[in-house]
């Protein structure tokens, strides 16, 4: 069973929450797989990763880079996972046919977008009669995420 994590984005877009999830990835020592919806929807969060604090590094790359094999974090529309990634980070309604393949999941949706909030319950449904035991995580007003039953 994978651990299946779904983040509620309310406060601050994908382009804000993301990083602040990979630092925290990265500094477990982990590998991410981030699947975003097309090849320009990854080249974009790229260089999201490249420029969202001055201050910060995160390693990652994308097919433009290459050496996909060397990158702690890849961002892809594609079911490849060159870096031997645990985890899958779902962006943009990105399916995930391939989840049993991955320790952990973490699924980021915009709850203020009706289209993307109802995706994600699909999802969400879908998870369960799976097996798995989803974790439902919403965006507080400061940008951190609460628990919730």
């Amino acid at each position: 069973m994978v651990d299946v994590s779904f983040y509620h984005l309310l406060h601050t877009p994908l382009e804000r929450a993301l990083p602040r999830l990979m630092e925290k990835v990265h500094r477990s020592g982990a590998r991410a797989v981030v699947r975003a919806g097309s090849e320009e929807r990854a080249e974009f969060l790229g260089g999201v990763l490249w420029t969202y604090d001055a201050g910060s590094f995160l390693p990652h790359g994308t097919a433009r880079d290459g050496r996909g094999d060397r990158q702690p974090i890849w961002i892809t529309p594609d079911r490849d996972n060159p870096n031997g990634a645990g985890i899958l980070v779902l962006t943009d309604g990105a399916s995930a046919p391939d989840m049993a393949e991955f320790e952990r999941c973490l699924d980021m949706f915009d709850g203020r977008d009706a289209a993307a909030l109802a995706a994600a319950r699909e999802r969400w449904k879908r998870c369960k009669s799976e097996g798995h035991a989803p974790v439902y995580w919403r965006q507080t007003p400061r940008g951190d995420w609460a628990k919730k039953a």
